[in-house]
């Protein structure tokens, strides 16, 4: 790995050097690592998270080096440069009709596409399920048992290189037509209630206390959070804008299996 970093490196800089075969095929062999699992855009490393940078650099150059082509399946036809991940039945995988994954994305073991999208550069670890519509974008990472509900967006970050990727953490449960970009980090266990829009500079407040906590690109583990409001000061006048709140902690009586409901009810919150 140490030679492809080298090389990969070396490409970043001086990008005549993507026309060597032996560049290119270290460029490609990062990616085949990237599909098989073998490396990851992040990794965590204690309670961090630790952006490998010169797989980022790697993705990127992929594309440069790519030819487009037409690929057909049955009636189905795509003209692109990224060819789509096969071999699902000795991955594992369940993939229902039509979900997309391409190469380059990692499908751990047990986990279920639902029709949906998962780009190049993301992992996406055992027991996950990607819902109807829902999206993985390039290098999110995505833990086990995680559960993104219908329509979900889960960002793709490729640049700039050293820009942390949207991460879900164990267990979590993404409830339906949530948003999460821009690098936002989702703690173990927490449960994100219908339509939750989370960027890199929404607010989110934790009130679960007596007095306000806010908070900005991380959802503490266990975290029941659902979408609120927060009053601006604009010129033209005060607006309220979207913001996250954090309304409680996911109790140990509730199963790490259970539904967003049943989450949520806990709190009298309606969903």
């Amino acid at each position: 790995m140490n030679d492809l970093r080298v090389t990969v490196e070396q490409a970043w800089e001086n990008r005549e050097l993507l026309h060597e075969l032996d560049v290119q095929q270290a460029i490609r062999n990062v990616i085949e690592a990237l599909d098989k699992g073998e490396i990851r855009i992040a990794q965590q490393m204690g309670n961090e998270w630790i952006v490998n940078e010169w797989v980022k650099k790697a993705v990127i150059l992929y594309f440069p080096i790519q030819k487009m082509k037409t690929t057909s399946i049955g009636p189905f036809e795509f003209h692109d440069k990224i060819p789509l991940k096969k071999g699902f039945e000795a991955l594992g995988v369940r993939v229902v009709p039509h979900a997309i994954a391409r190469y380059g994305s990692f499908l751990a073991k047990g986990v279920i596409l639902m029709p949906s999208y998962v780009n190049i550069g993301a992992y996406v670890d055992t027991g996950t399920m990607v819902d109807t519509w829902a999206t993985v974008g390039s290098c999110a990472q995505v833990g086990k048992n995680v559960h993104l509900s219908g329509g979900v967006g889960i960002g793709g970050v490729l640049e700039p290189v050293q820009a942390a990727p949207v991460i879900i953490e164990d267990d979590s449960f993404i409830g339906s037509r949530c948003i999460v970009v821009e690098g936002i980090r989702i703690g173990k266990e927490a449960v994100l209630g219908a339509n939750v829009v989370l960027t890199a500079s929404t607010k989110i407040i934790d009130v679960s206390g007596m007095e306000p906590i806010e908070m900005q690109g991380y959802i503490p583990p266990r975290s029941v959070v659902i979408p609120g409001s927060i009053e601006k000061k604009f010129p033209a006048g005060s607006y309220h804008v979207p913001c996250a709140l954090i309304i409680g902690k996911r109790k140990e009586s509730t199963d790490l299996k259970t539904s967003l409901n049943q989450a949520l009810r806990e709190y009298n919150v309606n969903v």
